[in-house]
């Protein structure tokens, strides 16, 4: 991709009307646009970092036997009706609309029970059990507050997965499996050293709930961490955790956190409350055990902002980045420059090709603001000895390298 055939600019300012860190850098490196509180449009450039996202979640979660499906964002309100959480007073952020032919709708927050609804007409007997489906879809939540960018939007992407059993062991053993596989992705994305899995309040999902929470200055919870990091308890349930745990709050550490995951068991909850069941070996009916289990994968972007960004601006993962390499070319280099980058990506390496008519300086502040892991600077100079400047958007000072061993240089760098 050519600068000039990107639409985005970057800046140099973030509104006045925006205090998240996340959000301030993503807008003035070109990432996402503020419509209003809590609501982004995504710019090609946060796009691709949110595929790069998506795309980490979805290996995890088919490795782990789960299947992609999407489901609907309009809601009829007696799936919802039977469970008891179409009441506004019993669930206070759904948004809802009305048709032509005045007829309520809601605007999915969630879908365990849209989920039960698709499944009722093909679970039918034990030997369907158990199932696994997961979606990245757009949830609309209508928060009272929404001031930490978008790590709390009204209008945010969501993996939501869903597993249905015939058994409670069935369920806490895939149920651990998740647990395992949502570990990986965090590690994968950067920030698996500073997440945790917490117990927590469910909410409005059930009593208690597993969190996953990363350690964040902007983030809007706060754990109490033992120091060995085996134990991290969210600070709403600490009192009734410590005492199923059995351990004293003085070992814990106190640390601010944001959401990143969270998982839920309903058991026979939604089975049972909207009628839908299976046929056992003996020819009996018995409720389905579900279990719900979510990223925010809007959520975790600004997480990333948030945490792997400095002075200069977003420090991306080479897992995460929109483009592997930032290329800036200086002086007359355009054809040798279009067969460079040929060559990367031909290898795998994903380049924005800074080929714009301005100052170095301005093409190096943006490739640092912009995050791009590595920085590659073709110029007359560096031809005459054919060579190319490279730099980690990490590291100070550049290197020359040969320019036909530039390829093995960058996937070296960036573990590609």
């Amino acid at each position: 991709m050519k600068r000039t055939q990107l639409f985005v600019k970057t800046r140099k300012d973030a509104p006045s009307d925006e205090v998240s860190k996340n959000a301030q850098l993503l807008i003035r490196a070109g990432y996402v646009h503020k419509v209003m509180a809590g609501v982004y449009a995504y710019t090609p450039l946060g796009i691709r970092v949110l595929e790069k996202i998506k795309q980490v979640v979805r290996e995890e979660m088919e490795a782990i036997g789960s299947t992609e499906l999407i489901m609907t964002s309009l809601q009829r309100p007696d799936i919802w009706q039977a469970t008891d959480r179409w009441s506004d007073d019993s669930v206070d952020v759904w948004f809802k609309t009305r048709l032509k032919d005045d007829s309520e709708l809601g605007l999915a927050w969630s879908h365990e029970e849209a989920i039960m609804d698709l499944m009722k007409d093909h679970l039918t007997s034990y030997k369907d059990l158990p199932v696994s489906v997961f979606q990245f879809q757009t949830k609309m939540r209508n928060e009272l507050r929404s001031k930490s960018g978008i790590m709390r939007g009204r209008e945010f992407v969501m993996k939501d997965q869903y597993s249905l059993h015939a058994s409670q062991e069935d369920m806490d053993s895939y149920y651990d499996q998740v647990i395992e596989a949502y570990n990986r992705i965090f590690k994968r994305l950067g920030i698996g050293d500073s997440t945790f899995v917490t117990f927590a309040s469910g909410g409005s999902f059930t009593k208690f709930s597993h969190e996953f929470q990363t350690i964040c200055d902007a983030g809007e919870d706060v754990l109490y961490v033992s120091k060995d990091r085996s134990v991290a308890v969210n600070e709403e349930v600490l009192d009734d955790a410590v005492n199923e745990i059995g351990i004293d709050k003085k070992d814990l550490e106190k640390v601010v956190t944001a959401e990143v995951g969270n998982i839920f068991k309903f058991g026979t909850e939604k089975s049972e409350k909207m009628g839908i069941y299976y046929t056992d070996a003996e020819g009996q009916r018995q409720p389905m055990y579900l279990a719900s289990y979510g990223v925010g994968i809007t959520r975790v972007m600004g997480v990333l902002a948030e945490k792997l960004s400095d002075d200069k601006g977003l420090v991306w993962h080479a897992s995460t980045a929109p483009y592997h390499v930032y290329l800036a070319t200086i002086g007359d280099v355009a054809d040798a420059a279009e067969q460079f980058v040929r060559t990367l990506e031909a290898a795998g390496i994903e380049v924005l090709h800074d080929d714009r008519d301005t100052r170095p300086g301005d093409k190096f502040a943006d490739a640092d603001l912009m995050g791009i892991p590595c920085r590659i600077v073709l110029s007359t100079r560096t031809l005459e000895k054919q060579e190319a400047e490279v730099k980690l958007r990490t590291e100070d000072s550049p290197e020359l390298v040969p320019i036909d061993q530039v390829v093995e240089r960058v996937q070296e760098l960036l573990q590609l």
